[in-house]
């Protein structure tokens, strides 16, 4: 089969035009332009490192009251939630038949006396019948075995009635302890039983607990602290530790650590730590959420950095810092070991030098020996206009990119 004219010089043209595009050179990449960013170096400062708990409060006692006489109970005599005073009476039940029953055994003490007395006198004449002769031996013994069972009477009829006095002193319900009071578990007219009915509770206000679980990686790294002689104090001393509520960020509150645990819980991994708390204020109640600070050790000297200068490499924390390559800036990356968090800024272990400039802007743009121009970043703009705009902090610079000068020079 014939190929027409026009198709093989349709074919020769398509064939000259791949030749001639084959034989082009591509054109050369354009040239970056260098990242500007801006650098802050590293703060030194004392500092005392820390590990953050999550805790609860709780009550250092916590009394349930419990009527001790069974009765029907009369009377309320407190509010509900409110503070109580140390022997205040609280709960009265119906003393009528406690009253009855003290006059009565009253009335036997005196009696089982009255008999009692009567035969030591008739003892003391038999006695001295018996030594004049004039009784015999065994007329003597009865008088006088006599005698001695009247007074054990006696003393039985004495505890019967201290019995029956304490019955009546305990239908009135006092606060054993000062403190705030809850809700009222029977009300007035219900039969209460002797020690099974919970009439209500109380906890003292003045002091509180607070109950954290320290991880074991914790507990070992300060026993080691303690046995290398790093740290004076370890989990066996009194250490002083700061506390911060549900609604505030400032740890405000202190507390010392007065108990340990005697084992790890194995479900968990922790060793339940307690401190107690003045709460004269009374701002603080049994139940709070709380964040504790517990301090690691003394003071050392320390590197900060802002925490947005941070990136991370598959979970290893790290770094970009300025470095000089052939008279140009890069951006190096460092890996750096991280401390405690101190409100903005970040503990930096190892890995950072104080005169390294660790770069806080343009992270997210920012790649591995990249070429940079860098500049510290002020807290205040400069004379001569090409710093960060004035009231922003790195923080803020980090979250917007570039500050919008920068941009516009980029």
């Amino acid at each position: 089969m014939k190929l027409s004219s026009r198709r093989i010089r349709l074919f020769c043209s398509v064939a000259l035009v791949m030749c001639w595009g084959c034989g082009r050179q591509a054109p050369a990449p354009v040239p970056s332009k260098p990242l500007n960013v801006f650098y802050v170096t590293p703060v030194a400062q004392d500092v005392t490192e820390e590990e953050e708990f999550t805790g609860r409060t709780a009550p250092t006692e916590r009394i349930e009251l419990r009527a001790r006489v069974s009765g029907y109970l009369q009377q309320l005599d407190f509010a509900e939630g409110k503070p109580v005073a140390r022997d205040q009476i609280l709960f009265q039940i119906d003393k009528r038949p406690f009253l009855a029953e003290e006059k009565r055994t009253a009335a036997a003490v005196s009696q089982f006396e009255a008999r009692a007395l009567r035969l030591e006198s008739q003892e003391q004449r038999a006695r001295s019948l018996f030594e004049k002769r004039a009784m015999s031996e065994e007329e003597y013994e009865a008088v006088k075995y006599e005698m001695t069972e009247a007074q054990a009477s006696w003393k039985a009829s004495l505890a019967s009635h201290e019995m029956a006095r304490l019955d009546l002193e305990f239908t009135e319900v006092r606060a054993p302890i000062a403190g705030m009071i809850g809700q009222r578990q029977v009300d007035p007219g219900n039969l209460v039983v002797a020690d099974q009915t919970l009439l209500a509770t109380i906890v003292p206000t003045e002091k509180i607990y607070v109950y954290f679980d320290m991880d074991e990686r914790t507990v070992l790294r300060l026993r080691r602290m303690q046995h290398s002689g790093e740290i004076q104090t370890g989990l066996d001393e009194p250490v002083t530790v700061r506390i911060a509520l549900a609604d505030a960020d400032e740890f405000s509150i202190s507390g010392v650590v007065n108990f340990q645990d005697n084992e790890i819980d194995a479900s968990t991994g922790t060793l339940r730590i307690r401190a107690t708390v003045e709460n004269a204020a009374g701002l603080l109640s049994p139940g709070l959420f709380v964040r504790i600070k517990y301090p690691v050790g003394g003071p050392k000297s320390s590197l900060l950095i802002p925490e947005e200068c941070l990136a991370s490499d598959q979970g290893r924390p790290f770094v970009f810092v300025v470095a000089a390559n052939d008279g140009q800036q890069t951006a190096e990356a460092r890996y750096i070991e991280l401390g405690p968090l101190l409100g903005a800024m970040r503990v930096v272990r190892s890995g950072l030098n104080a005169e390294d400039h660790v770069i806080a802007t343009g992270l997210q743009r920012l790649r591995r020996n990249a070429e940079i121009i860098a500049k510290q970043l002020e807290p205040t703009s400069q004379s001569d206009g090409t710093d960060a705009p004035s009231g922003k902090s790195a923080a803020d610079e980090a979250a917007t990119g570039l500050p919008e000068k920068q941009k516009q020079q980029g």
